[in-house]
Formats: structure tokens, sequence, C-alpha cells
């Protein structure tokens, strides 16, 4: 049985690159009694926290279940190469996929594009994380494709990186089970699509209306106006009205 003297809260996981603090921003202003808690997850743990119902809501990389999982898209990134700050690629503003195919490519395990083939030669092993990989780049022994939120996650002084113009896109959305659509989902969501706090779905509340006046009741008079009248209920105005005639002198 749930104590009801606990407050709820609402828990959002999200993957490596994602950026969720506009909106727990947003979040803690408008529902200030109803705490948000982060859960970082790596990108192919995510839908399996949700399924546990480790998480209500998360931000994830595309595809999900759709069967299973409601999605809203929330944006496409860039595509980019890490290399050393020396690398002759660095001469580039933009490459191609065809670029890299004589480089060294290195394909972590927790890669999240969906290759038919990874461009370039294969590295002699696959890294365990993008993390790793990032570290063998900055030894000089091969490069690393990675949206560039993952590429700014793991910034280094001696590496930077350039955009792949026709490499696969990873895409990040807010993921929940369909059959767990709280409340708290939804005011996430309306965060996240951008409602205003007194939008029809929101949940704010709000002051209540002032009583309206009874068909037929007197209206009180307002206080300017009673301060005119005089005690006999005339007003000062009338009173003036009404002179005397000056008396004729014999």
């Amino acid at each position: 049985m749930t104590d009801p003297q606990v407050s709820p809260a609402f828990r959002l996981a999200y993957v490596p690159g994602a950026t969720p603090a506009k909106w727990v921003r947003i979040w803690n202003e408008r529902f200030p009694v109803v705490p948000l808690t982060l859960h970082a997850v790596p990108a192919a743990e995510a839908c399996d926290v949700l399924r546990a119902g480790r998480a209500d809501a998360g931000l994830v990389r595309l595809p999900v279940d759709r069967t299973y999982f409601s999605a809203i898209p929330l944006y496409t990134e860039t595509t980019v190469v890490v290399v050393p700050k020396d690398h002759v690629i660095t001469a580039a503003d933009e490459v191609t996929v065809a670029d890299l195919a004589d480089e060294v490519l290195f394909h972590p395990l927790d890669d999240v594009f969906a290759w038919d083939r990874p461009p370039g030669e294969p590295a002699f092993e696959r890294p365990a994380t993008t993390e790793d990989a990032v570290e063998l780049v900055a030894a000089g022994v091969g490069l690393l494709v990675v949206p560039q939120s993952l590429a700014r996650l793991h910034h280094r002084r001696d590496l930077t990186y350039r955009p792949v113009a026709d490499a696969p896109q990873s895409a990040v959305a807010l993921a929940w089970p369909e059959e767990a659509t709280t409340d708290l989902v939804e005011d996430f969501i309306g965060i996240v699509r951008g409602r205003t706090v007194n939008s029809s779905r929101g949940r704010k509340t709000t002051e209540p209306e002032p009583p309206k006046a009874k068909a037929g009741a007197r209206r009180k008079p307002a206080a300017g106006k009673a301060a005119a009248r005089n005690p006999r209920g005339g007003s000062d105005a009338s009173k003036g009205a009404k002179r005397r005639k000056p008396r004729r002198r014999g």
C-alpha cells in the first residue's frame, strides 16, 4: 500500500549525450513539490530500464519498439568524425564517408549507429565503450564516428572533430511505455512540447473567481458617491442648485 504522506516523484532516464537540464529547470519551477530524479543509462539499456519500471520516461536514441513505447522525436544530431588535432582531415570543414575509406575507424560495442558496414578499415578490436574508443583516437591509432553530442561529452584538448555529410544520423526522442502514461508523464510531455503553465492540459490550480452578484440585488454606492450625499439623502450638487432669492430692502 502506498503511503499517502509520501510525495510523488518523476524519474527521467537519459542516454549519454542527451541534455535534459533545460526541461528539468522548468519542471522544478512549475512543480516544486514533485521532485524530478535523473538516471543516466547506456543507450543500449535505456528501453530495458523503462520496461522494468525503473524510470517513468526517458530521453533515448531512436529507434524504439513502437508497439510498446510512445515516443516524441526531439531532434536529429549531426554526425562527426573525431580526429587528432594534427590530422589531415582538419584541413576540411566537412568530409564524406568516402574520405574515411583508408582510415582505421573504431566501432565500439556501444555504437549508436545501425551501420550496414562501418566505413574505413576495421580496427584490430572493438572497444567496449565510446569513451575507450576516444582514448584510442588520442593515441593516434584510429578515428571514430559519433553523434556530435558524444564528441562534446568526451572532449579532449588534443582532439577535434569534423561533420560527416553523408553518414547515418542519430535521433533523440522522449519515450515511455504507452500503458504507463501517467499525469506526471503528461506534465513532462507538456514541458518538452513548450506548453505554457496555463495551457488546457496543464494541472496548475487557478485562483477561484469572485462570486457574481445576484440578479436584482441592489448595488452598494461607491465611496466617493456616498460621501457626496447629505444626511437627508440629497446630494451636495442638488443642494447647491437651490439658492435663496435676495431680500428686497424697504
